[in-house]
C-alpha cells in the first residue's frame, strides 16, 4: 500500500504518474531506508518540511546506483499528486532554493507545455548556487538557472527521462506563447537612451572645432595642401602601377616556367613510353628467337628418331633376307647333290684350299663383292650403328 499511487490521482501523459520514473530507478527508491523511514505517510502539507531539509540535488550515485533524497521526494510528489497551487508555491519560494528546484522538476514532469514555459522561464533570473551529486558520488557546484536550462533544453535530467516538449518558437508562431521578454531589456533600454542623449553633444563639439579651424585657414595654405595631396596621390598611383606591372611580369614569367616544366614533363613521358616500347619489342624478338630455336631442336630430334627407325627397319629386313638366302642355298645344295660314281669315289679327292682357290680364279663363290655399292652403303650404316661390316 505504501508504494501505490493515490487512487484520486489523475493520469499524466496517459499513464500512471509514478511511471514517469523508470522502473529500475523506482524499485531502487522503494528499497532505500530514506523512502521507508522518511517518506512514509507524507502528505502535501508535510512534504514541504522534508523538502526544506534538502541540501543537494541529483539522481542516482555509487556502484549500486542509490537514489538521492531529492529523487525520492520527487517520486513521492508523483505518488500523492499535490495540487497545482502547491507546486506553484514551491516554485515561487525564494527562501529555500532546493524547494524551488524540486517544484520545477515536478512541474516539468507533469505540467503542460504552456505551464512549463510560463513558470520555469522566470527562474532564469535565479543565480544562486546549488550542490549536485554526480554519478560517482562526488559533489559539484551549479546554479539554479543552469538547472532550469537543463530542464527546458535537455531530454534527460537526474537519471529521469523528461517528457518531450515543443520548441518555444513553434509555440510563438502558433500564438500559444508571447515572445519572451528578458529581465535585462530594461537595463539595455536605459543604456540606449543615455547613448542617444549623449550623442548630439559629442557630435556638435567636433563640428564647432572644425568650423573654427576652417575659419582660421588661409587660401595659400589650402592651395599648398591641395598640391601636396595631389602629389601624394600621383606618387601612390605610380607605385601602384609599378607594383601591378611587376606582378604581371612575375605572373608571365611564372606562367612560362610552368609551361616549360609541363613541356619537360611531357618529353619525359614520351621518352619513358619509347623505352617501354623498345624493351617490349626486344622481349618479343628474344621470345620469338627462343621459340624458333626450340622448334628447330624438336624438328632435328624428330628427324633423327625417324632416321634411326628407318635404319633399324632396313637392317632388320636385310638380316631377314640374308637369313632366307642362306637357308635357300643350304636346301638347294642338299637337294641337288647327285650320287658319286665309282670313278669319283675311287679317285683321289682334291684339297679344300685348292678347290677354294680355283673357285676364286673362276669368279665363282658365294662371298659378297666388296666393291658392290649396296654392300658399301650397308657397311656405312652398320658402322654408324656400331656394328661390324658384312662378311
Amino acid at each position: 500500500m505504501a508504494n501505490r499511487t493515490d487512487p484520486l490521482a489523475r493520469s499524466v501523459h496517459g499513464t500512471n504518474p509514478q511511471n514517469l520514473i523508470e522502473k529500475i530507478v523506482r524499485s531502487k527508491i522503494y528499497q532505500t531506508t530514506y523512502w521507508k523511514g522518511e517518506c512514509f505517510g507524507l502528505t502535501a502539507e508535510t512534504l514541504v518540511d522534508k523538502a526544506m531539509e534538502l541540501d543537494h540535488t541529483g539522481g542516482t550515485h555509487g556502484g549500486n546506483r542509490r537514489p538521492t533524497p531529492f529523487l525520492c521526494l520527487a517520486l513521492k510528489m508523483l505518488q500523492i499528486q499535490p495540487d497545482k497551487d502547491i507546486v506553484v508555491e514551491f516554485i515561487k519560494n525564494e527562501d529555500y532554493k532546493y524547494v524551488r528546484v524540486l517544484g520545477a522538476f515536478y512541474l516539468r514532469l507533469t505540467g503542460t507545455i504552456a505551464d512549463v514555459y510560463q513558470y520555469l522561464e522566470p527562474l532564469y533570473n535565479d543565480y544562486r548556487k546549488i550542490r549536485q551529486k554526480l554519478n560517482d558520488g562526488k559533489f559539484t557546484l551549479t546554479h539554479v538557472d543552469e538547472f532550469i536550462d537543463e530542464l527546458l533544453t535537455k531530454d534527460y535530467c537526474c537519471d529521469t527521462a523528461l517528457p518531450r516538449i515543443q520548441k518555444r518558437w513553434v509555440l510563438e508562431a502558433s500564438g500559444t506563447l508571447e515572445p519572451r521578454r528578458s529581465a535585462l531589456e530594461d537595463d539595455f533600454e536605459e543604456e540606449e537612451e543615455d547613448k542617444e542623449e549623449g550623442e548630439p553633444m559629442d557630435v556638435d563639439e567636433p563640428n564647432t572645432r572644425e568650423k573654427e579651424h576652417h575659419r582660421g585657414r588661409s587660401p595659400a595654405k589650402d592651395r599648398d595642401r591641395d598640391r601636396e595631396r595631389d602629389r601624394d596621390r600621383k606618387h601612390e598611383r605610380h607605385h601602384r602601377d609599378r607594383d601591378h606591372d611587376r606582378d604581371r611580369d612575375y605572373d608571365r614569367d611564372h606562367g612560362r616556367g610552368r609551361d616549360r616544366d609541363r613541356d619537360r614533363g611531357r618529353e619525359r613521358d614520351r621518352e619513358r613510353d619509347r623505352d617501354r616500347d623498345r624493351h617490349r619489342i626486344r622481349d618479343d624478338d628474344y621470345s620469338r628467337d627462343r621459340d624458333r630455336e626450340r622448334d628447330g631442336r624438336e624438328r632435328e630430334r624428330r628427324d633423327r628418331d625417324r632416321g634411326r627407325h628407318r635404319s633399324r627397319s632396313r637392317s632388320r629386313d636385310r638380316r631377314d633376307r640374308d637369313r632366307e638366302d642362306g637357308e635357300h642355298r643350304r636346301r638347294r645344295g642338299r637337294g641337288s647333290g647327285s650320287p658319286r660314281g665309282p670313278a669319283e669315289d675311287d679317285g683321289p679327292r682334291e684339297d679344300p684350299k685348292k678347290r677354294k682357290e680355283k673357285k676364286e680364279k673362276k669368279g665363282g663363290g658365294n662371298g659378297p663383292d666388296p666393291n658392290d655399292p649396296e654392300i658399301i652403303a650397308m657397311n656405312k650404316l652398320r658402322a654408324s650403328m656400331g656394328m661390324g661390316p658384312l662378311k
